[in-house]
């Protein structure tokens, strides 16, 4: 059986290095693509890297905003992580520009004093009993967050799988719509439990 082909989408921020060697241990044939037209073309999924800043990233986004979005409405397998989760979203406060759409609802800065969050912290699934399949296989209850923005979900059931909380405010670890997997924690930088997150998206490619 091929190896699933993942193309990571390079908004030109950060070091995609940890992420994709990540992917490639869990099975993956990875290719780094900036174009987000192409970045959706002749591939069996999508992960938007969790490095960067909103302004930045859609303005690199725009071009092919509409072909991304199509094609992860379609059924195209995605993992957006950090900030590649807050792209699935509309708009953020943190810069101009329209996110992906995805998932309605708007990126704000996290209402704590201490921001932003850098360090490790709580995963808390939103349902016990329906774990995300994804955090389920990791047996994931604590990972690395780096982030000042967070998302606020219009309609928080219908994507929340897990929570966590910085000083009180509460707000999504992980979401997920369709074959679309948000995660504002970095899998890749959280120990074993983390790259089990991983290994555990890239296997699904290959049921699918």
């Amino acid at each position: 059986m091929r190896a699933p082909r993942v193309t990571l989408f390079d908004y030109g921020a950060g070091n995609l290095h940890s992420l994709a060697k990540a992917l490639e241990r869990a099975g993956a044939a990875v290719r780094v693509e900036a174009d987000p037209t192409q970045a959706v073309a002749d591939t069996d999924a999508l992960v938007l890297p969790g490095v960067g800043a909103w302004g930045a990233a859609v303005e690199r986004l725009e071009p092919g905003r509409a072909a991304m979005r199509e094609a992860m409405a379609a059924g195209l397998p995605t993992l957006g992580i950090c900030l590649g989760m807050q792209l699935l979203f509309e708009a953020s406060d943190e810069g101009a520009g329209a996110g992906l759409g995805l998932i309605p609802g708007r990126v704000t800065r996290i209402r704590a004093r201490h921001v932003p969050q850098i360090g490790w912290n709580t995963v808390t699934t939103a349902d016990p009993l329906h774990p995300d399949p994804l955090l389920a296989a990791s047996a994931l209850d604590v990972a690395y967050y780096a982030n000042s923005f967070v998302c606020r979900p219009s309609a928080e059931t219908a994507s929340v799988t897990a929570w966590t909380e910085h000083e009180g405010d509460r707000f999504p670890a992980a979401v997920r719509t369709g074959h679309t997997v948000g995660l504002q924690f970095h899998p890749e930088k959280s120990s074993t439990p983390g790259i089990a997150v991983v290994a555990a998206w890239v296997r699904g490619l290959g049921a699918r």
